[in-house]
């Protein structure tokens, strides 16, 4: 029944009355907010803002980021080129890609470009990391962790993480059915960052918990900074708040029982050398710092760990040369605990780990693997940074106070320095000639980033991936428990949709000595 008078026509008009004039007051609104942009630019620089579109009013082109994943960026650096304007998480952004774009950016640090992290990010970490820090304090910090990521510190870690390792792959090997290795990864990469980086005491449960709780943490980091209830924002601050005390709870029995001077781990190496600088951390401190080594060690080393695994499954001759390599070297002894007797029934193994540091740096082919496994998967996408003044990138402004990104898989994956398809997966692009063409321009390879903000823990990440793969070919075989690849998803981190199922045999105590005749 229409009210006394109106026809159904005149409802019709009504209604697209209405609709004209939502849509006339969208556009008008979409005109301003990109107005509004293009008037932030430095009227003092004649050069024009990069290419690009804002999107939409205030949520600009974040909702596109996430549902288009990597695409998104591949899609506008086809569109725009390698520097395009954009606006993410609440600010307006420049994205970068390019080795020289990029090599401006991380060389131009403290004078051009501050580090800078998401508002929701900074909020979840803390203001008293290594991440977050800039100039002096930022020195200082880097000071302090230049000794638990030390060679010496590294070596001292190694026999534990080995160990950490082989158990792991034999528990795989236990499992009934198909393991999905990125979350085995995660756990893996947990027990190693929060045991024998922080040596805390955890029962196995509390540690499965906290690498939830964790993981929780991490899936919100780069949400929309709005704290209200049921957003990504307040589930990270529950998750964060969660990890702080139970952190706290489990340093405060650690100092109590801390030998005066002892450096067992990362975190006793933390508090010993600011200690010697005269430096005492506080609780919150402490805390802080825990988290950032989790964070440093955690998703990233889960994330190359399972594509490591991930690409031998798909090029598989990559194993054999691997194994070559370690039988020229000696190196495919198995554990004299291996096989365990029945299937699930693993023994406490205290054989004495066999590779050092300096072992595993012979291995030159398998340092190859390991380096084009992040070329081609680089677990983080790229940086972000706060333009402290107006320069100049590509022919293009980038404003005083704009945040910017550069993009290490873009970076990656458009470099013509390597001689084979960059698509492609080719170890032996990091060959002898390598170093050659690595001298003409060092940031066309920046997995780790560059600067004085590279990261401080690569060494350990590097290391880390040798042993498991070293512990990998020469312990088990993997077959994939699915009909095809899965897809790979790129945001936050690199891992696949499917976490990667995959079944895992124990190899027979033979196979080591039947390598030797490679």
């Amino acid at each position: 029944m229409f009210p006394l008078g109106m026809s159904s026509l005149s409802v019709a008009e009504a209604a697209l009355t209405i609709l004209l004039s939502l849509g006339l007051l969208l556009s008008v609104a979409q005109h301003l907010w990109t107005l509004r942009w293009t008037l932030s630019r430095d009227r003092a620089c004649a050069l024009p803002l990069p290419k690009g579109s804002m999107g939409w009013p205030f949520f600009g082109e974040t909702l596109h980021w996430l549902v288009q994943g990597s695409r998104f960026h591949s899609s506008r650096r086809e569109r725009y080129g390698t520097v395009f304007k954009t606006h993410l998480l609440g600010k307006p952004l420049i994205r970068v890609s390019g080795a020289q774009n990029v090599r401006t950016l991380l060389l131009g640090e403290h004078r051009l470009v501050s580090s800078q992290w998401p508002q929701s990010a900074r909020i979840l970490l803390g203001s008293h990391t290594l991440l977050g820090a800039v100039g002096e304090p930022h020195r200082q910090r880097r000071k302090i962790l230049a000794r638990v990521f030390s060679h010496a510190a590294l070596e001292s870690y190694m026999p534990r993480i080995q160990a950490t390792l082989r158990r792991e792959l034999w528990t795989w090997c236990g499992v009934p059915g198909p393991v999905s290795v990125y979350s085995a990864t995660k756990a893996l990469t947990f027990r190693i960052a929060a045991r024998i980086l922080l040596g805390l005491r955890l029962e196995e449960s509390e540690c499965n918990e906290l690498a939830k709780t964790f993981e929780q943490l991490m899936e919100n980091l780069f949400s929309l900074p709005l704290d209200v209830p049921f957003s990504g924002l307040r589930k990270g601050i529950r998750a964060r708040d969660l990890l702080h005390e139970h952190m706290e709870k489990a340093i405060r029995e650690k100092l109590q029982r801390s030998e005066p001077g002892g450096q067992k781990d990362a975190l006793d190496f933390i508090i010993n050398s600011a200690k010697e600088q005269g430096w005492e951390l506080t609780m919150q401190e402490l805390k802080e710092s825990a988290i950032e080594l989790i964070f440093a060690a955690f998703f990233t080393t889960a994330s190359a760990t399972t594509s490591l695994l991930l690409l031998l499954l798909k090029y598989p001759s990559s194993i054999e040369k691997i194994r070559q390599e370690l039988a020229s070297h000696e190196l495919t002894r198995q554990c004299s605990c291996w096989p365990p007797l029945a299937a699930g029934s693993w023994p406490e193994c205290e054989c004495d780990p066999d590779l050092t540091l300096e072992k595993l740096s012979r291995l030159h082919y398998l340092d190859c693997v390991i380096k084009e496994v992040l070329r081609l998967l680089p677990p983080v996408s790229g940086g972000y940074r706060t333009a402290l003044q107006t320069f100049e990138l590509d022919g293009y402004q980038i404003p005083k106070g704009w945040s910017v990104m550069y993009s290490i898989r873009d970076t990656h994956e458009t470099a013509a320095i390597y001689r084979s398809p960059p698509e492609g997966f080719d170890p032996e692009r990091f060959g002898s000639a390598w170093e050659e063409h690595r001298a003409a321009g060092r940031f066309h390879y920046i997995p780790f980033g560059g600067g004085v903000r590279s990261c401080i823990g690569k060494e350990l990440a590097q290391a880390i991936l040798k042993l498991f793969a070293v512990e990998l070919v020469r312990t088990v075989r993997w077959e994939l428990a699915t009909a095809s690849f899965p897809d790979m998803q790129t945001v936050p981190i690199v891992h696949p949709v499917d976490g990667l199922q995959v079944f895992f045999y124990p190899l027979p105590p033979s196979c080591g000595q039947e390598l030797v005749s490679f």
